[in-house]
């Protein structure tokens, strides 16, 4: 059954990954975490940028989506795509349609 491009597989299959996409995201972010905290500033800058990073990147959605419905999944996923959360490949069990319509709104 076909909803707004994309299939109720479409649908499962996001609902399941997406944790996984989230995570994955959230590893890359505390390794640059790592990486501002190992320079050579003094410890208030690094306190600083760090938390001006943490404020920023809680509201990706590679670390909360909120809202999260079948009106709402390609938005999520562009989102997902912007932030670097996911690549192309990530989508390779997705719909070749649910595939074509990301492809021409990203």
């Amino acid at each position: 059954m076909q909803n707004q491009g994309f299939t109720e597989a479409d649908w499962k299959l996001f609902r399941k990954r997406l944790p996984e996409w989230q995570e994955h995201y959230m590893e890359g972010l505390i390794e640059q975490y790592k990486e501002i905290l190992s320079t050579d500033e003094p410890a208030s800058s690094k306190f600083w940028e760090l938390e001006k990073r943490l404020k920023k990147d809680k509201r990706d959605t590679g670390v909360l989506a909120t809202d999260i419905s079948r009106s709402n999944m390609r938005m999520h996923l562009i989102e997902l795509f912007h932030e670097g959360a996911i690549k192309e490949e990530d989508l390779e069990e997705f719909s070749e349609e649910l595939r074509e319509t990301l492809a021409f709104l990203r």
